[in-house]
C-alpha cells in the first residue's frame, strides 16, 4: 500500500541526497522521510473519511450502543479484534485514535484499539507463523487481542476523559454541531466536502509538529542504536528479565513486522520467548515517538496512566508466556 513513499524515500535519501545505503545517517533519514509522509497521508485521508462518517452516522446510537453494560466487554473485543485486522504501527494508529475520540467512542473501548492495532498485523502474523510454528503465533494473536481488550476495561474504569486536552473537546463539540447543522439544512454529500476537508486539513495542521518531532525520535533510535545492545541486557533468565525487556523495549520504534525477525534472533541466541515477545509488544505497542504524537491530545498524566497500564499488562503476558512454552 505505501510502497510507492518507500520508493521515493529510497530515490530522495541515496540518489538526490547521494547519502550511502546501510549507513546510520542514511537509515535514520530514509526511516524519517517514509514515516512522516506514511502518517500525514494516514492522518489526512483517516480525519476526512471520519469526517464523513461523523456527518452521515448517528455517532450518538453507536457510543451508546458501545457502552451497554449488557454487553460485557463485547465493545472492547470488538474495538480490540478492529485494531487486530488495521495493518498500522502505534504512530499510524494515532490519527484513528483521534477519528474515534472525535466521533464520541468511549475512551476506554478506544485505547482497546489503539493497543492492539500496533501488536498483531496479517504481516507479523505470517512471519511468527514461518519462524515460531502455528502454536506460538495463535497464542502471539489472542494474547495481542486480550492484552488490548484488558488494556482498555482498565482504563474505561477509570474515567479518564477529563485527561483529554482542550483540543479534543473543542473538535468533539465542533463535530457534534456539525451534525446538527448538516441534519438541519439537510445538506448533500458534494456541500458537505468542503467543509469536511477544511476541517480534516487542520486537524493535519495542528498535529503537524508533532509528528515531525516523533517521527525525528524514532528516526534517531532507528537509525543508531547499536546491534546486539538488548541481547546484552535482557538475555539472563532472571526475574528481572521480562520488566527490564519492557522499559528497554519502550523508546524503541518499530512496526511487528519489521521485528519479529530480531525476536527470533532473541529466541536463538537463548532469550525466553515470554521475554522476547514482551521485548516486541514494548517496541510495537508503546514508543516514545507514540507519546510525543499523543501529547496533542493527552495531557502527560493521561499518557503516563497510558503507558504504565499497558506496560503492566505487557509484563504479565511475559512471566505467563514464560511459564506455559
Amino acid at each position: 500500500m505505501f510502497d510507492w513513499i518507500q520508493y521515493f524515500a529510497d530515490w530522495l535519501i541515496y540518489s538526490i541526497i547521494g547519502i550511502q545505503q546501510g549507513t546510520h545517517l542514511g537509515d535514520a533519514l530514509n526511516f524519517f522521510v517514509y514515516d512522516t509522509i506514511k502518517i500525514l497521508v494516514l492522518l489526512l485521508l483517516i480525519t476526512f473519511l471520519m469526517g464523513i462518517v461523523n456527518a452521515y452516522f448517528p455517532i450518538d446510537r453507536i457510543r451508546n450502543f458501545l457502552s451497554r453494560n449488557k454487553l460485557y466487554g463485547g465493545e472492547y473485543v470488538m474495538a480490540s479484534s478492529f485494531g487486530a485486522v488495521t495493518p498500522f504501527c502505534s504512530c499510524s494508529s494515532v490519527p484513528l485514535f483521534i477519528g474515534f475520540v472525535k466521533g464520541g467512542i468511549p475512551l476506554g473501548v478506544t485505547f482497546a484499539f489503539l493497543i492492539t492495532s500496533p501488536l498483531v498485523n496479517e504481516v507479523a502474523v505470517a512471519i511468527f507463523l514461518g519462524m515460531f510454528g502455528f502454536k506460538t503465533t495463535v497464542i502471539y494473536v489472542v494474547s495481542g487481542i486480550l492484552l488490548g481488550v484488558v488494556s482498555g476495561i482498565i482504563l474505561g474504569k477509570m474515567n479518564l476523559e477529563p485527561l483529554l486536552t482542550e483540543w479534543v473537546r473543542t473538535i468533539q463539540a465542533n463535530a457534534e454541531r456539525e451534525r446538527e447543522t448538516f441534519e438541519l439544512e439537510k445538506l448533500t454529500l458534494l456541500q458537505r466536502l468542503p467543509g469536511i476537508w477544511n476541517e480534516a486539513f487542520g486537524i493535519v495542521k495542528s498535529v503537524f509538529p508533532y509528528v515531525i518531532i516523533g517521527i525525528g525520535i524514532g528516526a534517531a533510535m532507528h537509525g543508531y542504536v547499536p546491534e546486539g545492545f538488548f541481547e546484552k541486557y535482557i538475555g539472563k533468565d532472571t526475574w528481572y528479565a521480562v520488566p527490564l525487556a519492557v522499559i528497554l523495549g519502550v523508546p524503541m520504534y518499530a512496526n511487528a513486522a519489521g521485528i519479529v525477525p530480531v525476536i527470533q534472533v532473541f529466541v536463538a541466541k537463548g532469550i525466553p520467548i515470554g521475554t522476547s515477545l514482551a521485548f516486541m509488544m514494548a517496541v510495537v505497542g508503546l514508543s516514545i515517538p507514540e507519546a510525543t504524537l499523543l501529547k496533542k491530545v493527552m495531557t502527560g498524566k493521561l499518557i503516563a496512566i497510558f503507558f504504565g497500564v499497558v506496560s503492566a499488562c505487557i509484563i504479565l503476558s511475559g512471566y505467563v508466556f514464560n511459564a506455559i512454552l
